[in-house]
């Protein structure tokens, strides 16, 4: 399978190669999920993190509110996806863009249930752990496996998606606990949070652990990570933060998301996949 976005520089292909998906040289039929590369892992940071400032802007600076910020983020989810579902190729943008609309309305979504229905971040991330958990186990159980690379049919498509949603709101919950509970800090919450990675990396190449459990382990363990840095971009100094605000933090993740999604897309021009029949 193709690599959706790699350059033919030695050095560039060993960066992007670090941390390479199960099953990556499988089966060369077309599917809609990127291959798992460095660069999907700092485009997903990206989008979390942007996640994160976006959801705060839309939600606390522009004082929507997190219930209505909610409703609208999750209804944009709902219709990036139905593009997602019913395509029948890989396009980068449209990819991204449900990772994004995931991201931000994950952000609403943990702040309405953490800070708005008073369930606390401990209590809030517990409960999202445990629909996660559930969510794994139905996909499990509907015969379709946890794949990360292939799709086989649409149902398995959606059970991608619904874990990739509930991970990114978990990921916000953990990244408040650790931020604001934990007496960790910011910085503090992203050096834990990075480390966990580290060792998930390192992992993937001295254990025998599935390389699909430690995928999802590192897409859960990156929204925290992302939710913490997110939070070291915007808050103000006294709260250990850089003071960036979430406007001027949002357009500069915006701006490296978006280059990063149009060389994928130039790449994808380049090396066009298959079509995958879905069923």
């Amino acid at each position: 399978m193709n690599a959706f976005f790699i350059y033919r520089q030695p050095i560039f292909q060993a960066l992007l190669s670090t941390i390479a998906a199960p099953n990556s040289g499988a089966a060369k039929t077309m599917n809609k999920l990127p291959q798992i590369t460095l660069a999907f892992w700092v485009m997903k940071i990206c989008a979390t993190t942007l996640g994160e400032t976006a959801g705060d802007l839309l939600s606390m600076t522009l004082n929507v509110g997190y219930a209505v910020s909610s409703m609208v983020l999750i209804s944009v989810f709902l219709v990036t996806l139905f593009g997602q579902l019913f395509s029948r190729s890989y396009h980068p943008m449209l990819y991204w863009l449900v990772i994004l609309s995931t991201s931000t309305a994950g952000t609403t979504m943990s702040d309405f249930m953490d800070r708005t229905l008073g369930l606390g971040y401990a209590a809030g991330s517990a409960i999202l752990i445990g629909i996660l958990l559930l969510t794994f186990l139905v996909w499990r159980l509907s015969g379709n496996p946890l794949d990360v690379t292939r799709i086989k049919n649409r149902t398995g498509e959606i059970y991608y998606w619904i874990a990739i949603l509930f991970s990114n709101t978990l990921g916000t919950a953990l990244g408040d606990y650790l931020a604001d509970d934990s007496g960790l800090g910011f910085a503090g919450g992203a050096l834990l949070v990075g480390s966990a990675i580290a060792l998930v990396v390192l992992a993937r190449y001295w254990t025998r652990i599935p390389g699909v459990v430690l995928f999802w382990v590192a897409f859960v363990l990156t929204r925290p990570f992302g939710a913490t840095l997110g939070d070291v971009l915007t808050k103000p100094h006294e709260k250990g933060g850089l003071d960036f605000g979430t406007i001027g933090s949002s357009a500069v993740l915006g701006g490296v998301l978006l280059v990063l999604v149009l060389m994928a897309t130039w790449y994808q021009k380049r090396e066009p996949r298959q079509v995958l029949e879905m069923s």
